[in-house]
C-alpha cells in the first residue's frame, strides 16, 4: 500500500513551492502535532497534495459565504414553511424562523408572499365607535350583509358598503 505524499505549508500564508515539510501524511500528521505543541511552529499549518491550488483563508471563506440572493431564497423558504405548519401572522412567522420581524415583514412585502396574515374590518360611516374587527371575509359578509365581491371591491378603494368603511389589516 502506498502513503499519500503530502506538504505542510503555513496556513497564513499559504505558499506550495516553500513547504515547511514533505513526506508520508500519518508522518506530517505527528510531526504538525508536535512541532506546533512545542511552539516551533507557532502559526496554524495545513496539510495539502502536491499540485493543489492553495488559497489563503480569507479567500476561502469568502468563498463559502452566499450571496444576498441566494441568503434571501432561504428566508423565503423558512417562511412559507412555517406558514405551511400553521404560524400566520408576521410575529408567529419572525419567531418560529429566528428572523427579525422586520426582515419578515419586508420579504412578505417585496416578494407578495400569498400569507393569511391580515384580517377583515368594517367601521360604520356616521358611528365610528361602531366597530367590526378581526374578522375573516366570509364573517364579515354575513354581519353587515353584504356580498364579497363588493366587499373586496371596497376595501381596494377604502370604499363604503352597506355604511360600513371597510378595510383590510395586516395582523403582527
Amino acid at each position: 500500500m502506498t502513503e499519500t505524499q503530502v506538504l505542510v505549508i503555513n496556513a497564513d500564508r499559504p505558499d506550495i513551492d516553500h513547504p515547511l515539510a514533505m513526506g508520508p501524511e500519518p508522518e506530517m500528521f505527528k510531526l504538525t502535532q508536535h512541532n506546533y505543541k512545542s511552539g516551533e511552529w507557532p502559526f496554524p499549518v495545513r496539510l495539502v497534495k502536491p499540485g493543489t491550488k492553495v488559497r489563503n483563508d480569507e479567500a476561502y471563506l469568502a468563498s463559502m459565504k452566499i450571496d444576498s440572493k441566494q441568503g434571501e431564497r432561504e428566508d423565503i423558504k423558512a417562511i412559507r414553511q412555517a406558514h405551511k405548519h400553521g404560524k400566520h401572522t408576521l410575529r408567529e412567522l419572525a419567531d418560529s424562523t429566528a428572523m427579525e420581524l422586520n426582515r419578515v415583514k419586508d420579504l412578505v412585502h417585496k416578494y407578495s408572499l400569498p400569507l393569511t396574515n391580515d384580517y377583515w374590518r368594517a367601521e360604520k360611516y356616521n358611528n365610528p365607535d361602531e366597530v367590526i374587527a378581526y374578522q375573516t371575509l366570509a364573517r364579515l359578509c354575513k354581519r353587515i350583509g353584504a356580498p364579497e365581491f363588493s366587499i373586496r371591491q371596497a376595501s381596494m378603494s377604502n370604499g363604503i358598503v352597506n355604511g360600513y368603511y371597510i378595510s383590510r389589516v395586516p395582523k403582527v
